[in-house]
């Protein structure tokens, strides 16, 4: 439980804000800025079921990997040089890809992007833990739901910049995004380039707790939660618009308005589950909220597809809110910020190297039945996995608690 003496949220603390908001204005971007103009792309750029598929799996993939390293890299250089390197990264990546030539180079340009993605998804739990030690709920809550609004606007406005400049300024001008974030952090670190430089130690994630957290029960149900979150939403992200059209018999218009719906389910997940968790001492039924969730709407699209799909579809986007479940635990179940930072890289490398399984097992399952039967059942198997995890989350115990056993 956090126990830190609550303060004025700006005093004092107000460019980390701005920065915590910024960094996580440019987490989701990249993800959502392709798949909209992948016709316009394919004009210049010829792009095939196999590029799409890998391209399609590079998120989750890259968020794994780097989520792995990122928790090593702050042992030896804080949170902030490495957040610096991560917008960087992001920068070159969304110019990299404006400026493609070929399938190779838009692949490397969206590898580069999502590594800055991947280490910017892990270090923003610390970072909140640093410096609003004392509203650590209702920071969460801010940058999830700035997260949930970088997945709905670029897809929003991907097709008119590109019929109105082209898909090269379409994908590229998300860099002036990470531009604007690298300042308030630029201006902290030379600020107060003595006193961070002076006190990496706090930051650190020790090798002691990094070897350990493969025993730990609580790290594995929180990471159960953020994997069972991300499998399912990169599942339907790739797959529920062709879904909806073969099985509720809508258009492609309407399957695209109602994968926004999905979408649009994230943004009151994430105003309120991060100040929900962060007040209440038994977080245990936020996770059977999100399991009923899960179940009731995958169970409609298999039995009632075409009777109130938008119903089925709302629920289905209600499961997700394991995702602000996670981010807000990683803080609430850590004491130190070496606890968070190598909590926030186990779960986050476990859960989307899980997530990318699923696109990938829906389209098998898919092509072997001919149906969305065996790929929903599928999803809804994942779902109710996450009741075990939730036992253990329930319970208000520490990570270092559970390592130090």
């Amino acid at each position: 439980m956090n126990t830190a003496v609550s303060r004025r949220l700006w005093p004092g603390r107000g460019l980390a804000l701005v920065g915590i908001i910024l960094v996580a204005a440019n987490l989701r971007t990249a993800v959502a800025a392709l798949s909209p103009i992948v016709t316009e792309v394919n004009v210049d750029i010829p792009l095939g079921v196999v590029s799409l598929g890998v391209l399609g799996m590079l998120p989750p993939v890259c968020f794994a990997i780097f989520g792995i390293f990122t928790p090593l890299i702050t042992r030896r250089h804080g949170l902030e040089v490495p957040l610096l390197f991560a917008l960087l990264a992001i920068m070159v990546g969304h110019v990299s890809r404006g400026l493609s030539g070929s399938i190779t180079m838009l692949i490397i340009g969206s590898v580069i992007a999502f590594a800055g993605l991947g280490i910017g998804n892990v270090l923003l739990p610390p970072l909140v833990k640093k410096y609003f030690p004392d509203r650590v709920g209702l920071v969460t809550s801010l940058y999830a739901t700035i997260m949930s609004l970088s997945t709905l606007i670029p897809p929003l406005i991907a097709v008119p910049v590109a019929d109105a400049a082209g898909w090269r300024v379409s994908l590229g001008m998300w860099m002036l995004l990470a531009v604007l974030a690298l300042v308030p952090w630029i201006t902290m670190l030379v600020r107060h380039r003595t006193e961070v430089s002076a006190s990496p130690i706090v930051e650190e994630a020790d090798a002691a707790i990094l070897g350990r957290l493969w025993h730990s029960s609580i790290a594995w149900a929180i990471a159960g939660v953020f994997a069972v979150s991300s499998l399912n939403a990169y599942a339907m992200f790739a797959w529920l618009p062709q879904l909806l059209v073969d099985t509720a018999g809508v258009s492609l218009a309407q399957a695209g308005t109602l994968l926004a719906v999905y979408a649009g389910m994230g943004i009151p997940c994430a105003l309120i589950i991060p100040v929900l968790t962060a007040r209440i001492a038994n977080v245990g039924p936020l996770v059977y909220i999100g399991v009923f969730a899960f179940v009731a709407g995958d169970l409609g699209l298999i039995f009632a597809p075409e009777t109130l799909t938008w119903l089925w579809v709302s629920l289905a986007g209600l499961g997700p809110l394991f995702f602000p479940l996670a981010l807000v635990l990683i803080n609430l179940r850590t004491r130190t910020h070496a606890g968070a930072v190598a909590l926030s890289g186990f779960v986050q490398s476990v859960g989307y190297t899980l997530g990318a399984l699923g696109p990938l097992v829906v389209a098998l399952l898919h092509e072997l039945s001919g149906a969305w039967t065996w790929p929903l059942i599928f999803l809804l198997a994942t779902a109710l996995a996450v009741l075990v995890a939730g036992a253990v989350i329930g319970r208000p115990h520490m990570l270092e608690d559970d390592i130090a056993r």
